[in-house]
């Protein structure tokens, strides 16, 4: 089996050596490493906080430690990849992660199996199949072709990937039943679903030279997964070090069994590890506190969790770069731990008559919010009734995260414009081969996806799209759907880049309410299927160009990449409506509060929230002048403002902190907020300052070998034990194992005992509304 490294067989090597032996006079770094080998390192083209100019670097492999310690630099071309074997498993994996995730994404709390677990699964499988069957073609195709390799090993985890998520598309299927008692076919539903989740793959496609190619855009959380490749399969390479110790396979079997075991403590045994709100188990009924240290409905001011499903629930911390960890966080401080507060207690927007945090919307009577009572027969607006029910009220950290993403809106444009300009400049006449990256010049070798086949995938997707919103009653035009493309195409690559750079997406979805809210007002159908063409195909455009990276790191050819993608995405998202139609037809009292099995739709109750804020209402019953919320816009000059400040006060102080001041991150990094809470926030960024600050300065050597491989093996051992404990502990006997034992011990009740819990989860408003009583504006 051969290796390729830098310049074999590789046709452009000579004016590249050139390229770099002129770079070389302008930017060579005279230090000798160990081995005495002579390093060099080049500065990149616009300000990227990653790249550490005092890091010195192969000439042969990547500017950034952090690639380095979790990708090799080398390649063998003659690898299997696209074999039976790696297309049996991922589709194998295709029907069941999607299913299985489906089946969990309408309980709270919400458990999510991810494409790690897959990956690390598919690895036994593999290894057994290259075992157990003979070596024998059928119809010319070999059974087994060898020993499993990683490069089949990643093919199958993205099948996985593309589909384990639900798709965004159910949800708007979800919020038509239960909110507005809609029931359309399974050809609407089914064509729904793969445009959004197909025309992003074409987009992402498109935009590939943008995110892929450009060794900046490392895309933080791929570096995982890369380590936890090369450990399964021994891979060995510069990166890594030469730091002592156990083997990186061992430190993953140890870090995956003590993940595993630990979890049945806040998972099952004592549950109050995950919602560690110890302040309130001192004065449970005292609101303030509660408000101030809870975490079911408070400003988690209790800090710490035990349980890594908490911490990790936004994304790894180890995987974040820190000072993008520190934007976050200092976001989440300043808006939700001190401007919050503020608006609250001040009972700015009625705030007082509403718990502090919460995932759904309120009437003027402090009860969750009718949206029947407003409603035509056509499920429209009907004002006459709105006028007669009541307004609209959020809670104060719901209203924050609409500010918040309004600032992010134009942060995101602003900061695009100051900063990448010339990156995005540059990159448009670039093409692939001319990178000087070793990633993407060991990829030169194999044939490109021809653009054409990205086109082809975008014209047919949106052929569906236009099918289902004019046979069915959706109340969307076509020009609306042509506008929600455009909006996707216009976002992709700023937000793409800044994913790429910080490990934090810009979430869209405000933009394309706020759009579709004025231009459709009144239309919730309209509203929940313009978001998603605009916002998820954006999204689904990011999590394709982050497989696309996968396979960039690992060396996998770029047709065999598109081809699984296509149908690895096409398979889950049919298994998905099959499991969504079934639950729907067989749980009893699906998406209800007192939902026995606690089948509650979460993400269905905030989005069909959404859609009555956006759709039924509008912002301009919501947000324009006169209005509740009328201040809120104001986020869109904050989030103007906030970039071009820092880049002029960074022009005076070149080598300040300043540089590393994101502020789309900041504006955005708090986007999960519903239905996230600060039980999610403020433990990931302690357990990111920790690893990705202070273990990184003190102890790098670790920090290369062993960091990523623990974010792997956390992240496994959670998934199996949470498989383990609600199949064989929860779901039997409809969750009565152990209701007089176990699930009644103090452990597994005082958190939830407390006003931060309240009444079934409910949270406790600070000022209650007396009965037959209402609060806010005489009139709407």
């Amino acid at each position: 089996m051969s290796s390729s490294y830098l310049g074999e067989h590789m046709p452009s090597l000579g004016s590249l050596q050139v390229k770099l032996a002129a770079d070389a006079e302008k930017h060579i770094a005279p230090h000798e490493l160990e081995g005495h080998q002579h390093y060099i390192y080049t500065e990149p083209e616009f300000d990227d906080p990653n790249f550490d100019p005092d890091v010195v670097i192969l000439d042969d492999d990547s500017p950034y430690p952090e690639v380095r310690s979790a990708v090799a630099n080398t390649d063998d071309p003659d690898m299997p990849v696209n074999t039976l074997r790696a297309w049996t498993i991922g589709i194998l994996w295709s029907v069941i992660l999607p299913g299985l995730n489906q089946f969990l994404f309408f309980r709270y709390p919400a458990i999510t199996v991810t494409g790690i677990t897959a990956q690390l699964l598919s690895y036994p499988l593999g290894r057994l199949w290259a075992y157990a069957l003979p070596p024998v073609k059928i119809f010319g195709v070999s059974l087994n072709p060898g020993p499993f390799t990683v490069k089949e090993h990643v093919l199958i985890t993205i099948m996985a990937n593309v589909g384990y998520t639900t798709a965004y598309a159910t949800d708007i299927i979800a919020v038509q039943r239960v909110f507005y008692n809609q029931v359309f076919g399974f050809g609407y539903q089914w064509m729904i679903v793969m445009s959004t989740q197909l025309i992003g793959f074409s987009i992402g496609g498109i935009a590939r030279r943008f995110l892929v190619s450009p060794p900046s855009m490392i895309w933080p959380t791929n570096l995982v997964t890369c380590a936890l490749f090369n450990t399964l399969h021994s891979q060995q390479y510069a990166g890594i070090g030469n730091r002592g110790g156990i083997s990186r396979e061992w430190f993953f079997l140890y870090a995956f069994l003590g993940s595993f075991f630990w979890f049945f403590f806040p998972g099952y045994i004592f549950q109050a590890l995950s919602y560690f709100n110890w302040v309130c188990w001192i004065a449970p009924n005292n609101v303030v506190v509660n408000q101030l240290f809870g975490y079911y409905s408070g400003l988690g001011m209790s800090l710490v969790t035990f349980d890594w499903s908490q911490i990790a629930y936004i994304g790894s911390p180890l995987a974040t770069p820190w000072w993008a960890a520190a934007n976050v966080a200092v976001g989440f401080v300043f808006f939700f731990w001190v401007v919050s507060p503020i608006i609250y207690y001040t009972n700015t927007w009625y705030s007082q008559y509403m718990p502090m945090s919460t995932r759904t919307s309120y009437d003027n009577m402090g009860k969750v919010y009718n949206v029947t009572r407003i409603l035509t027969p056509d499920a429209t607006l009907d004002i006459d009734k709105y006028k007669a029910y009541s307004p609209l009220f959020l809670s104060t950290t719901f209203a924050m995260s609409y500010g918040l993403s309004f600032a992010s809106i134009t942060a995101t444009i602003m900061h695009t414009i100051i900063y990448f300009r010339k990156q995005i400049w540059i990159q448009s006449r670039r093409s692939l081969s001319e990178q000087a990256d070793i990633h993407a010049r060991l990829m030169s070798r194999y044939p490109q996806v021809p653009e054409w086949w990205y086109s082809t995938i975008f014209v047919s997707m949106f052929i569906f799209g236009v099918v289902s919103i004019e046979v069915w009653n959706t109340q969307m035009p076509v020009w609306a759907l042509v506008l929600a493309m455009v909006i996707s195409f216009v976002y992709t690559i700023p937000v793409g880049m800044i994913q790429a750079i910080t490990n934090q997406q810009i979430a869209l979805n405000v933009v394309t309410e706020l759009i579709i809210g004025y231009a459709l007002p009144g239309k919730p159908i309209a509203m929940m299927l313009f978001k998603t063409w605009g916002y998820v195909s954006t999204s689904q455009a990011l999590q394709f160009t982050s497989d696309f990276k996968l396979g960039h790191y690992m060396k996998i050819p770029p047709r065999a990449m598109f081809f699984c993608q296509i149908v690895g995405a096409a398979i889950a998202g049919t298994v998905q409506l099959g499991v969504q139609t079934w639950m729907f037809a067989h749980i009893p009292d699906m998406c209800q509060p007192d939902q026995p099995n606690r089948f509650v739709c979460p993400s269905t109750e905030v989005f069909g929230t959404a859609s009555i804020v956006w759709g039924v209402i509008g912002p301009q019953r919501q947000f324009s002048e006169g209005q509740i919320y009328y201040g809120l816009v104001y986020f869109f000059l904050i989030g103007t403002a906030c970039p071009l400040a820092a880049y002029l006060v960074g022009l005076r102080w070149p080598n300040s902190f300043l540089r590393y001041v994101n502020f789309p991150v900041i504006f955005n990094g708090t986007s999960w907020i519903p239905p996230a809470s600060a039980v999610n926030y403020v433990p990931w960024t302690i357990a990111g300052f920790i690893f990705n600050y202070v273990i990184r300065r003190r102890h790098f050597s670790w920090w290369t070998k062993y960091n990523y491989i623990l974010s792997a093996g956390l992240d496994c051992g959670v998934a199996i034990s949470i498989i383990f404990i609600y199949f064989c502990l929860q779901f039997p006997r409809n969750g009565k194992v152990g209701a007089d034992t176990i699930q009644a011990w103090w452990g597994n009740t005082v958190s939830t005992n407390t006003a931060d819990y309240g009444h079934k989860g409910s949270g406790t408003a600070l000022s209650a509304v007396p009965p037959g009583s209402t609060f806010g504006p005489a009139t709407w």
